[in-house]
């Protein structure tokens, strides 16, 4: 199975292709787009791998935006002893749903593509009820 190691948000992320990641919020981004991340520093398979010092020019990750939302909120509650003095702070964090599509090599050759999966036809089944009346 190929990977990819790529640099987004000040992290570092080990990728694969058809993988859904969490990662730091992109700016000016919306739902559905197309991303390419150009900051690859490491790409490979079981046999071979490919490292950057510090990334590999050419070789970039292709993915689909799925969702930007904000995580659970982190409580940050300060209190001083004996004062009568207390502080309670919340924060959620930012992030951005992506799925990665394709792998690039540095010679722009497809390293891994994600499967393409057929939307599930949706039946809606309706049941009816038989009221007797007695």
């Amino acid at each position: 199975m190929s990977f990819a190691v790529i640099k987004t948000g000040g992290k570092q992320y080990k990728v694969q292709a058809g993988e859904i990641i969490k990662i730091e919020r992109l700016e000016d981004s919306k739902p559905e787009t197309k991303l390419e991340f150009n900051e690859v520093l490491a790409y490979g398979d079981d046999k071979n791998l490919e490292l950057g010092e510090p990334t590999i020019s050419g070789a970039k990750v292709e993915a689909d935006l799925i969702k930007n939302g904000k995580n659970r909120t982190v409580l940050i509650f300060k209190k001083r002893r004996r004062k009568n003095s207390r502080r309670k702070n919340g924060h959620r964090q930012q992030f951005s749903l992506i799925r990665i599509n394709k792998i690039f090599a540095k010679d722009g050759k497809i390293i891994s593509e994600a499967e393409i999966k057929k939307e599930a036809s949706k039946e809606i089944k309706t049941q009816t009820k038989e009221v007797s009346n007695k």
